[in-house]
């Protein structure tokens, strides 16, 4: 059945957002080149959406054009404020953007684990309003929230777990509480996978995993171009995966015998440390990638822990098969390409399947990243809406 006049100028409209936002500005001959509409359809689409709020003229293209044809039209990046959180064991960081996502005010906040519940909750939710004031920003319409953890895919909700501070859980709820505004929360490594396939070293990537090397250890699952959180929100708790030689079995309350005891930070710095490279476990393993550590100990280092983080990356491919596998996290970050190649070059000799390692290019930025891409979503989905 054909589209009504009214739904295909919806879908038109929203077309033309969905470029504006993905290539910024833009004249109206480029709107119809990128459309297939004709001239009259675009000219109508225009006028429509400056009349919403949503477009207005942000300049011309060239010095040496002139008049309607030369104006460059883009996305209203005041018209909605956005705020994204990495919420961390010890701490968090905040980000305060732009409809076009652009950073207007960010600010990070230590929070150590003596502080009590409600006075963690309310240092965090004080950080946002003075980054959101500093911005300049009276009312955020859209806060994305990255957080540790289990997200229940039911409420949309951060589970209770006791090996996470409990002011995580009570922040959310706060914010939601306390904020006239969309409050979305997900798991840190999933929103790492969103940022790292929009902007980062997936973009070409329909299939991959993200694997998580930090603090702690986790994975994001994206296929088919979209993430995949499994039936209790919990695909890619990787930690938890049982590993012969680590001196027992993980439990349903903890992974210290799983993954997590090859490729924890912990566990990263006393490999480390056996090798003769000092430092925690970011540091040890970015001396160690820039050829810093003298008389091959850091080659040493990198080839022992590629072994064991090959082991997580040959059960990934033997389950999802997802074609690469990106290193995340503070440490994959350190690691870069020299932890990369080593972990491909390893993986080869465990799996069939041919998997592909590459390091993040967004580092510890990701989450943010993501949260904000999460908190934007929610904004243009809201105005990018056909009027009623």
């Amino acid at each position: 059945m054909p589209a009504s006049p009214s739904t295909a100028r919806a879908i038109n409209d929203r077309l033309a957002l969905r470029l504006l936002q993905q290539e910024g500005p833009l004249t109206a001959n480029q709107l119809k080149t990128l459309t297939g509409l004709s001239r009259p359809s675009v000219a109508d689409l225009v006028e429509r959406l400056q009349e919403s709020g949503l477009v207005r003229v942000v300049g011309e293209a060239g010095e040496q054009r002139r008049g309607p044809n030369a104006r460059l039209y883009g996305i209203v990046a005041d018209r909605a404020h956005l705020a994204a959180l990495d919420v961390r064991t010890q701490g968090l960081s905040v980000v305060v953007a732009d409809l076009v996502g652009a950073t207007l005010a960010e600010a990070t906040l230590p929070i150590g684990s003596d502080t009590g519940t409600e006075p963690a909750v309310e240092r965090a939710v004080a950080l946002l309003e003075s980054t959101a004031r500093q911005a300049g920003v009276r009312r955020l319409h859209s806060v994305g929230i990255g957080a540790p953890g289990l997200i229940d895919p039911v409420t949309g909700e951060l589970r209770n777990s006791t090996k996470l501070p409990a002011w995580h859980r009570r922040l959310v709820a706060a914010l939601q509480h306390r904020l006239p505004a969309t409050v979305l929360v997900e798991n840190e490594t999933n929103l790492a996978a969103v940022a790292e396939q929009r902007l980062g070293s997936a973009r070409d990537l329909d299939d991959f995993v993200l694997l998580w090397l930090g603090q702690g250890v986790g994975a994001a699952v994206v296929l088919g171009g979209a993430l995949r959180r499994g039936a209790s929100g919990g695909a890619g708790e990787i930690g938890f995966l049982p590993v012969p030689g680590t001196g027992g079995l993980p439990s349903a309350t903890g992974c210290d015998a799983g993954f997590h005891a090859l490729a924890g930070a912990a566990a990263v710095r006393g490999l480390a440390a056996r090798h003769g490279v000092d430092g925690e476990a970011e540091e040890a393993v970015r001396a160690a990638a820039a050829g810093e550590c003298p008389g091959g100990r850091g080659d040493a280092f990198l080839d022992a822990l590629a072994g064991q983080l090959a082991v997580g990356a040959a059960a990934v491919a033997a389950v999802l098969d997802p074609g690469c596998v990106v290193l995340g996290g503070e440490i994959g970050h350190a690691g870069g390409a020299a932890l990369a190649s080593r972990v491909e070059s390893r993986l080869t000799a465990l799996s069939p399947l041919r998997t592909v390692i590459r390091p993040t290019e967004l580092g510890g930025e990701a989450v943010l990243r993501g949260a904000l891409l999460a908190a934007r979503e929610a904004a243009q989905a809201e105005l990018f809406a056909p009027a009623s």
